[in-house]
């Protein structure tokens, strides 16, 4: 199991400083490194992993540390996280220790607070190794376990490791949390991909899934569904008993494809769709958690041509008086620069969802930015855009376009003409115009249903691939 400790600082911890921090186990502490250097381990007798130290982040978006941890720090500030093995008792106060010991130096805070010390840690009686580490806890043929407790599970850069380091090596990446932890968006969508997994602990079955509810037991090195006598997965009582959320988010998804030139500017859609929505540009972006970078289009730009042909995921966010956040997937395919977006923004049972503005924002990135296609949704969910481990409301489908591209792929007379009682506004010009579908104002199920007849009218039209 781990602890993580986390230091908030408002100078970046120098060579000394962190030496300073590196000392808190004293003469019986070795120190290693991983990840290329960008990770310093110390260790125990025998070498036995016991802190494992992140390079130090400079954050310059506000709100970061409070969306993640709960506690406020003014921008920018410096994010050291150490993570501790809680198999040997003396990891965690090491933890405590160094990063206190930063915050003494330097000044700032410390999440959680009651971690804070700057005591040396004797750890001298350690016993030696198994063949563990602290940044799995559990390793076998089929799973990674990783046991987090923190208010958020976020997709730092640590995290990501992990998953590239399972993902590589064929095995799934089970995440274990008490009850009351909750995920990141960016953290959600990694856990939803099969074969990865959220598990919550729970005192009356023991395990469950955080984003099913299916009962788990540990079974062959993994967990898995336990099956009620009729086969069926069984369903944890804490994940069905809620009451519906006041609280809305709103999701847009589309797609963009841009020639690719050495005038693409990319994150350009994503700022045209924040802006009408919400009045502003995002805060920031980056490629893990926390976001740290201020928004920039053209760094995105650089970022993702440094890296091709290979994809480019990044994450950006919003103002703290406006929860937005948004994965955005850069690839190259045939047509060009694809951009694959998903922007959610969060409102209290008091806030109305700006629906009003989806139309126009449709023709506008029709115009101006290569839309493809975009789905609005809306959703019965908490503001915070966090996703607790209850039952939540699946989202509601409010609008579909489509781009020129795929209306003349179906032909505009058969698009124009659905079996449903929607009237698609045109946009573009009339011999190649795109189509947008209006399904609702996202509170009524029965809008899926007419989304899936629209969807295979479409499909079903001549020359369209079934």
């Amino acid at each position: 199991m781990t602890k993580d400790v986390i230091a908030l600082t408002p100078e970046m911890p120098d060579t000394w400083a962190l030496l300073a921090g590196l000392y808190a186990g004293g003469p019986g502490v070795d120190i290693a490194t991983a990840e290329d250097g960008a990770v310093i381990q110390l260790c125990g007798p025998g070498g036995r992993p016991l802190v494992s130290v992140e390079a130090p982040v400079l954050v310059q978006v506000p709100g970061e540390a409070l969306r993640l941890l709960g506690s406020d720090a003014a921008v920018p500030f410096w994010w050291t996280e150490a993570r501790a093995s809680t198999a040997v008792p003396e990891a965690e106060i090491l933890a405590g220790s160094v990063c206190g010991r930063l915050t003494s130096l330097l000044g700032g805070t410390i999440w959680p607070p009651g971690a804070t010390t700057t005591e040396v840690v004797d750890v001298s009686a350690v016993p030696a190794p198994a063949d563990g580490q602290p940044a799995v806890d559990v390793l076998t043929d089929s799973t990674a376990v990783v046991l987090i407790d923190r208010p958020v599970v976020a997709l730092t850069s640590w995290l990501s490791a992990v998953l590239r380091a399972t993902s590589s090596a064929g095995r799934a990446l089970q995440i274990v949390t008490p009850p009351h932890v909750r995920l990141s968006l960016p953290a959600r969508t990694t856990l939803a991909q099969i074969p990865n997994r959220w598990v919550v602990q729970d005192p009356d079955c023991g395990y469950y899934d955080g984003l099913s509810g299916a009962v788990l037991r540990w079974q062959n090195g993994t967990f898995a569904p336990a099956l009620t006598t009729d086969g069926r997965p069984a369903v944890a009582e804490a994940f069905a008993d809620v009451s519906p959320s006041t609280e809305h988010q709103f999701v847009v998804a589309f797609r963009t494809v841009r020639p690719a030139d050495e005038h693409l500017l990319l994150g350009r859609a994503l700022e045209t769709a924040w802006k009408a929505l919400t009045g502003a540009p995002p805060a920031g972006w980056g490629t893990a958690e926390p976001v740290s970078l201020p928004w920039s289009p053209r760094q995105l730009t650089d970022l993702a041509r440094d890296r091709a042909p290979e994809p480019t995921q990044v994450i950006a966010v919003g103002h703290p008086d406006r929860p937005a956040m948004a994965t955005m997937r850069v690839i190259r395919t045939a047509a060009g620069v694809e951009e694959d977006i998903r922007l959610t923004l969060g409102y209290r049972a008091d806030e109305i969802p700006p629906l009003a503005t989806v139309e126009a924002l449709a023709e506008t990135l029709v115009t101006d930015h290569g839309l493809v296609t975009m789905l609005t949704s809306l959703r019965r969910a908490r503001h915070d855009l966090t996703t607790p481990s209850r039952l939540e409301a699946p989202p509601v489908p409010q609008s579909l376009t489509l781009g020129s591209d795929d209306v003349a792929a179906i032909g505009l007379t058969h698009a124009r003409r659905p079996p449903v009682d929607v009237r698609p506004a045109q946009f573009g010009p009339g011999a190649r115009p795109a189509l947008h579908y209006p399904l609702g104002d996202g509170t009524d199920p029965g809008a899926w249903t007419t989304l899936q007849h629209l969807t295979a009218h479409l499909r079903a039209a001549p020359g369209t691939a079934r």
